[in-house]
Order: C-alpha cells, then sequence, then structure tokens
C-alpha cells in the first residue's frame, strides 16, 4: 500500500517527527556500517533461513495464541486472546530479536555483546544467544533492578555473561543504559550494541522491530484460522515498546484498533510512574528524538514502575509517532492494577504472566466487560512471570495477602 505505516522510517531513520541519529562524530561510522549490514542481511536468504530455523527449532516458534476462556467467562464481554511469548525459549519476547541481533554481529566479525537490561529479560535473552553463537556477553543493569530481579541475574552470569552493577542516577534502566553506551563508546569496532527495544539511534529501531514483527505475523495467521477474521483490538504493554510494536507492526493497515499500555506507577507525581507517551513531551534521549519525560532543563526524569522492564523516560521513536498519527491509543496502568491482573491470570487460567505483560492485562480486564461477545481482543503476553515470582510475595506478605 503506497500509504502504508509499515514503510517508515525515512531514509534517515525518521519516523514522522520521531528518530534518527543522534551521536557522536566518530560513532557515526559503526552506525552507518550497521545500518549497511543489516539491509543486506534482510533481504539475504541463507540468513533469513538460519534465523527462521532457529525461531523454530531453538525458540520454539509459533508461540500458540491461546483462547483465555475462563477469563473471559469471568468478565463477560469480548473474547480474550493471549498471545503466548511466555512460552519462547528464556521466558520472553525478547530472544525474537536478540537472535537477529546474534547473527548479524557475529557476520560483522564482532566479539562481544553488550546491552542493558531493566526487568532481566533482555539480559538473560543476549547472554542466551551470545553462548549460542560464540560471542562475550556484558550486561549493564540498575542496582534496584538487580535486587528484585535475582533470579534472572543468576540466570545471565550461568549462561556466562558478566553482570556490570549501575549505582549511579536512579540505579533503574534508563541509567544502565547509560552505562552500556559508555562502555561501547570504548570499544565500538569489536563490539555489538544489543540494545533492548525499539529505541536507541538508527537503524536499531527500524532493526528490532522488524526481528519483533513475527509476533504479529503469527496473532494475524492464527486469529484468522481460529474465529475467521481479524481481532477487534491489540493490546500491548509499552515501556521502550519492542512488544508491542512487534504485535501491532503487520495490523497497522487495518481497521483493528491498538492499545499501549504505560505504567502509570504509584501516581502520576514527578518520579512516581513512567507515563512517558501520556505526560511527555518530545525531547532527545539516547540518541533518538521522542517523547521524553523531562524536567524544564530538558534532562529525563526519574521514573518508577513495578515492573522493572517499564520504568524508561522515553519510548521508542516509533510508538510517539502512531500517538500523534492517532493510530494507537496509548492508556496508562497504574501498580495496584497490574499486580491485580498479574494474580487475576494466575488464580483463574493457570498462567503467572509477567509484571510487565500485567499492565496489558489490566487493560484488557477493564476494557471486556464493555463490549459484546462477538468483539475480539489479543493481549501481547510479552512474558512469564518466574521473575516477578519472589517480588510479589514480599509485597503480598507485606500487605498479609499471602
Amino acid at each position: 500500500m503506497k500509504n502504508s505505516l509499515k514503510l517508515l522510517p525515512n531514509v534517515n531513520g525518521y519516523f514522522g517527527n520521531y528518530g534518527g541519529r543522534q551521536l557522536p562524530r566518530e560513532l557515526e561510522n559503526i552506525f552507518t556500517e550497521i545500518e549497511k549490514e543489516y539491509l543486506k542481511i534482510k533481504d539475504d536468504g541463507d540468513f533469513q533461513k538460519e534465523y527462521s530455523s532457529l525461531l523454530q527449532n531453538y525458540v520454539g516458534r509459533p508461540s500458540p495464541l491461546y483462547f483465555a476462556k475462563n477469563l473471559t467467562q469471568k468478565l463477560g464481554g469480548a473474547k480474550i486472546y493471549l498471545k503466548r511469548e511466555d512460552l519462547n525459549h528464556t521466558g520472553a519476547h525478547k530472544i525474537n530479536h536478540t537472535l537477529g541481533e546474534a547473527l548479524l554481529a557475529k557476520k560483522m566479525g564482532k566479539k562481544k555483546l553488550l546491552a542493558e537490561t531493566g526487568a532481566g529479560q533482555h539480559g538473560v535473552a543476549l547472554a542466551t544467544v551470545a553462548a549460542l553463537v560464540g560471542l562475550e556477553c556484558e550486561i549493564h543493569m540498575g542496582e534496584i533492578d538487580i535486587e528484585k530481579q535475582a533470579q534472572n541475574v543468576a540466570k545471565m552470569k550461568l549462561l556466562g555473561a558478566k553482570v556490570v552493577c549501575v549505582k549511579s542516577g536512579g540505579r533503574c534502566l534508563k541509567d544502565a543504559v547509560d552505562s552500556a553506551f559508555q562502555a561501547f563508546v570504548q570499544n565500538p569496532q569489536d563490539v555489538f550494541f544489543g540494545i533492548g527495544s525499539v529505541v536507541g539511534p538508527h537503524p536499531f529501531p527500524m532493526i528490532v522491530r522488524d526481528f519483533q514483527s513475527v509476533v504479529g505475523r503469527e496473532a494475524r495467521g492464527q486469529i484468522l484460522k481460529m474465529e475467521g477474521c481479524l481481532p477487534d483490538y491489540l493490546i500491548a504493554c509499552v515501556g521502550g515498546g519492542s512488544n508491542a510494536i512487534g504485535l501491532f507492526h503487520e495490523f497497522l493497515d487495518d481497521e483493528v484498533k491498538m492499545i499501549g499500555v504505560e505504567p502509570a506507577g504509584r501516581s502520576f507525581k514527578d518520579g512516581e510512574h513512567a507515563a512517558t507517551l501520556t505526560l511527555g513531551k518530545p525531547g532527545n534521549i539516547h540518541g533518538m528524538f521522542t517523547y521524553l519525560l523531562q524536567d524544564k532543563d530538558g534532562e529525563p526524569m526519574a521514573v518508577h514502575s513495578i515492573a522493572s522492564g517499564l520504568d524508561y523516560p522515553g519510548v521508542g521513536p516509533i510508538h510517539s509517532f502512531l500517538k500523534d498519527a492517532g493510530r494507537v491509543i496509548y492508556e496508562s496502568i497504574n501498580d495496584d492494577e497490574a499486580l491485580g491482573a498479574f494474580l487475576e491470570l494466575s488464580k483463574v487460567e493457570g498462567i503467572i504472566p509477567a509484571l510487565e505483560s500485567s499492565h496489558a492485562l489490566a487493560q484488557a480486564i477493564k476494557l471486556a466487560p464493555t463490549l459484546s461477545s462477538d468483539n475480539l481482543i489479543i493481549v501481547n503476553l510479552s512474558g512469564r512471570g518466574d521473575k516477578d515470582v519472589d517480588f510479589v510475595v514480599d509485597i503480598l506478605a507485606r500487605m498479609k495477602n499471602i
């Protein structure tokens, strides 16, 4: 389609007004090389065959599209389907793009994969594929997130990765990105920065989107086979936004409503949420121009979410464009609502979701009863909640609910 939203970004890496590549001059050639090599392998049959084979035989794709019958009956209204990215190897959607990044890095002759992580799912996925393709791996993670996600930290170390504890700033995801980028600029020739979402300088928002779009392609075929029609709504949580755009991308040219769900945290006071598209304004962060929670000087603000993978003050430029275009509606869910959805799915369907995914579930729980039984909702269950169990149990113990 001539006016397809799927044709973006433009040659300069912009999705409408957002994106681009704001980098020190000494790094420009590095990112230009990554873009050049990616565009080669994107259309290379042998690369795509290897990648597709690993998605099937290593990752375990296609992930199921599961009809949540019990939850649907309890809520009334629309039928709720879950795209089960939690069943992927490593337990989340992150393996989809880290696998592609690792294969690209290996092809480019890089020696090490470097990245940030919040909830640890990206770190585990990158450490996993580094072991698979035979590369070193270094993961930067905020001190607060290390405390919350001890299980994933242990996994990264078992997989052979070096985990760097970031104690600066807010000690969360944004600070981990800062730290990882500082390490990258020390040796950009030998290191591949495996960015963990649809964020950062061009071409990374495009690269991660393309690898994650397998989620939407599968979901589209699965719902057509199961229901004979497209869904009425797609719902996914949004921090950086990789799982959301992975689901949304293949439906952008269809008459399907899309809802991205941000963390409202404890409140909408400064530092107590990460609702970037709700309360932010355009600015620069981590080499891109996008919506940003910022202070009066344009500096990123402190943020919070019960879900470590969502506590980022920026967002992928694709989502900024889709917000302004009116193609996707962005809502917000607070910590208590996300925790409630976490418990609800666990008890009603026997599926323990990640706290990140629980934000999308909470939005679906609100929406479904307002619709008719003919309506269909697909929620991207972007990860499983193993990593969150100890943290949630501690919360419930303090609340005296367990």
